[in-house]
């Protein structure tokens, strides 16, 4: 048994607003800069909509990610043969236009404008060319309401939608829409780092943040394929790839990444997790109905004295084995069973899980009488015109979710590999808690029936307690739980990073001189 050390993140989705301050902090820190006006680390999505870059989720345009074949997994297109062979021209890179062309305003002519009879205006011009452009698109330009039902139509994880349930989804009383924030996941099995012809992408053994090594980065760009998040960016400035760093310096000090820090809603969560790395290959090729079950299974408990000795022979030390076992992300991944991976489906073992939105399923239309509109609403209102009803009613809990606006194959395209059942389960859960917290405070729920869900789920008091503490009232030391930096590893980040890892993240590192 390999165990090590990772830094894992938990989103849960049903508290994002999509206010952008995470992606504004990540901005204003490591791209606000030449050749990076384009890259956006942290950037928070509108589902259904295709994202940033667009239909990034689509691997047969960037042939991103890994594939099975013959019992055993491939890079789907950066592989060694394929890399030789489009070490010139790589077709499956995106361009600036998938992205978008970054853009500014001419601030400058709201001020110098000679007196007319009109109000001047600050036209936008490109950050590339500095010439005038005609805005099309940004890293988040449809927000609410999944912009345009033409742009939310052509979400890739529709695919899987039969016609009537995609019709359904875009009729204006049914919309819902969630945002998905999103950063470099920071996976077991990195695509990114298994595609650089040059060694310059490496897994730190410290923590498992995946950082690019600028001094070796020959911009060969095969990393950009090679991820199927396409968090790995190309600097056209500099001629070398960039990719989200998660703030280490700021982990090794004790802080948060500053994404994480900044979050308005208090969505995020940071905590190491143990994890056995000799099962990193038999899991990333298991079959694609396995592969959720397998990661996670992957995770170790760290309250095992077995996982404890195996993880300290491998120089783990005891501070961040405590950090683990206070780890929110330990909790809410492994303990509780309430977050889930980001399309596994392409094999990397992505470190960053996602508690589904639970929000859009709260209510669901179903065609009634005149009548039983009138038996639900308040009498002044009697009824609508349309024969439609929201049903919210406790006795119609788990059909509303079977019957949700966003319907569960949706969901679990995104976070299962297809599994409906694994995602229903979550739903149901996050449902129980808040029943059984309705029950404490308000009181309008039969006993019996909270009892039931209770059963159903297999959700204790004290589980549904702890739950309800850590994702409405927990503190920033609950939601972030970050092990000290020892002295003997900091000497030798700096010593020796030029001899054994080279640089770290973007920057140039030289060894220090003493007294020079």
């Amino acid at each position: 048994m390999d165990v090590r050390a990772q830094m894992s993140m938990v989103f849960h989705l049903d508290k994002c607003i999509g206010c952008h301050t995470c992606s504004i902090a990540c901005k204003n820190i490591w791209t606000d800069r030449k050749g990076a006006e384009y890259q956006w680390w942290n950037n928070v999505e509108t589902k259904p909509g295709t994202g940033y870059p667009s239909k990034w989720e689509d691997q047969e345009i960037y042939k991103g990610g890994w594939e099975k074949k013959d019992g055993d997994i491939s890079l789907k297109g950066a592989g060694k043969l394929r890399g030789l062979m489009n070490i010139f021209h790589n077709p499956h890179l995106p361009v600036i236009d998938d992205y978008y062309e970054p853009f500014t305003y001419k601030y400058l002519d709201l001020i110098e404008s000679p007196a007319m009879d009109d109000q001047p205006t600050a036209r936008p011009v490109s950050l590339i060319t500095g010439k005038p452009i005609d805005i099309k698109a940004g890293p988040n330009w449809d927000d609410d309401l999944s912009g345009t039902p033409d742009y939310a139509r052509q979400d890739p994880n529709l695919k899987n939608l039969s016609p009537a349930e995609q019709e359904a989804m875009f009729q204006l009383e049914r919309m819902a829409f969630y945002y998905l924030p999103r950063i470099c996941n920071h996976c077991l099995n990195p695509a990114c780092v298994a595609s650089c012809p040059s060694g310059a992408i490496y897994k730190r053994g410290e923590d498992g943040i995946v950082l690019i090594n600028q001094n070796v980065c020959r911009a060969w760009r095969m990393c950009v394929t090679a991820c199927p998040y396409k968090k790995s960016y190309y600097n056209w400035h500099t001629g070398k790839s960039e990719k989200c760093i998660l703030c280490y310096p700021r982990i090794e000090a004790g802080y948060a990444p500053a994404c994480m820090h900044s979050c308005v809603g208090r969505i995020r969560y940071l905590g190491v997790v143990l994890y056995d790395a000799d099962d990193i290959h038999d899991v990333a090729s298991c079959n694609e109905n396995q592969l959720v079950e397998r990661q996670l299974n992957m995770i170790l408990d760290p309250f095992n004295e077995n996982v404890i000795e195996a993880a300290k022979k491998n120089g783990v030390a005891d501070s961040t084995i405590k950090a683990a076992q206070d780890s929110p992300t330990y909790k809410f991944v492994k303990q509780w069973g309430l977050a889930l991976p980001l399309h596994p489906e392409f094999r990397t073992l992505p470190m960053l899980f996602y508690v589904p939105p639970l929000l859009p399923v709260m209510a669901s239309l179903r065609e009634v009488s005149n009548q039983a509109q009138s038996e639900k609403m308040d009498p002044i209102a009697k009824y609508w015109n349309d024969n439609w009803l929201y049903d919210t009613s406790t006795e119609e809990l788990w059909g509303t979710i079977e019957q949700a606006r966003f319907p569960l194959q949706y969901l679990a395209s995104l976070f299962s590999a297809g599994d409906e059942g694994k995602v229903k389960h979550i739903l149901k859960k996050l449902m129980a808690v808040r029943i059984y917290r309705r029950s404490k405070t308000v009181g309008d729920i039969d006993v019996a029936k909270v009892n039931q869900v209770m059963r159903d789920t297999g959700l204790t008091p004290e589980e549904a307690e702890n739950i309800y503490y850590l994702t409405a009232l927990a503190k920033f030391d609950d939601r972030f739980v970050i092990p000290a930096s020892h002295r003997e590893q900091s000497l030798e980040m700096l010593e020796f990073a030029g001899d054994t890892k080279g640089s770290m993240g973007f920057g140039f590192k030289e060894t220090p001189a003493r007294g020079a």
